[in-house]
């Protein structure tokens, strides 16, 4: 058994992560950022939780950049081929659970 209290957590750079587990051909990380991510296409399906903080995540859709802001408890999926790319404002921790080697 392993708890993570998210709130308490950080890593030594932007975009950190913890491994919380190794689930078959899957794994969930706990990711500490004060940093933008890079626009990416994940290879599988991505569930994105934000834990704590207030993260601006950007998607494409239907050929249109789009943006919905995350609050902390808010869950973001983005399906096998979706373009995305996550903004926090500030320091955030997220959840995320993804094919095991995804970028």
């Amino acid at each position: 058994m392993k708890i993570v209290r998210s709130k308490d957590y950080t890593a030594a750079r932007a975009w950190g992560a913890e491994s919380i587990a190794a689930i078959p051909d899957a794994t969930v990380r706990l990711h500490w950022t004060d940093q933008p991510y890079r626009w990416h296409v994940n290879d599988g399906d991505e569930v994105f939780a934000v834990m704590d903080g207030v993260v601006d995540m950007h998607y494409r859709e239907g050929g249109a950049e789009r943006m919905v802001t995350l609050q902390a408890g808010d869950i973001f999926h983005a399906a096998d081929g979706d373009a995305h790319c996550a903004h926090p404002r500030g320091a955030a921790r997220i959840l995320v659970i993804e094919r095991a080697g995804s970028a």
